[in-house]
């Protein structure tokens, strides 16, 4: 599966319980294999333009062209996942997509009043959570285009190819 830039390809959810949400997804709708991210290392992490440390985990699954990311928050940090739910609550987040220009990209969204929520880096991808609440009802998060963030959602979307139900959850 090839992901186009500056298109939306994943929706997100934030959970309570990642496990608990997991198996509802797969029972419910039956989406899956979800591939588990236990305490996501996120480096450079800023929140509203401060500085800070979080503690979430992440599942991702593919149904058909939509990626699904499960996210569970751990520490008590404020966040853009608080900015939406609070603690106990939980629901739709955000939409993703790729960006070529990451920086232009953020730029347009400031010039659209649209502030970063959140923005850091996971490995060597920079990625940022846009503040569109007020227009489209939810977060927006635009990640740079690199290949090492591709393989893994095509991994994720290979393994949903044909998928019979075993091994529903695995390790990334």
């Amino acid at each position: 599966m090839t992901l186009p830039l500056n298109q939306f390809f994943q929706a997100a959810w934030v959970v309570n319980d990642l496990e608990e949400a997991m198996h509802r997804w797969i029972k419910t709708v039956r989406v899956g294999p979800f591939f588990v991210m236990p305490h996501v290392e996120v480096t450079q992490t800023c929140y509203h333009g401060t500085p800070t440390a979080i503690d979430f985990s992440g599942a991702l699954a593919q149904s058909g062209p939509l990626q699904i990311e499960l996210i569970q928050q751990h520490s008590d940090t404020p966040s853009a996942y608080r900015d939406t739910f609070a603690p106990g609550q939980e629901g739709f987040h955000h939409m993703c997509s790729f960006v070529e220009d990451y920086d232009a990209e953020v730029e347009n969204y400031r010039q659209q009043d649209a502030p970063l929520a959140f923005n850091g880096m996971s490995g060597d991808m920079r990625f940022a959570y846009v503040d569109t609440r007020a227009t489209v009802g939810w977060m927006t998060e635009i990640i740079e285009d690199r290949q090492s963030i591709r393989d893994l959602f095509k991994m994720v979307a290979d393994a949903a190819i044909d998928w019979d139900g075993t091994d529903p959850i695995r390790s990334r």
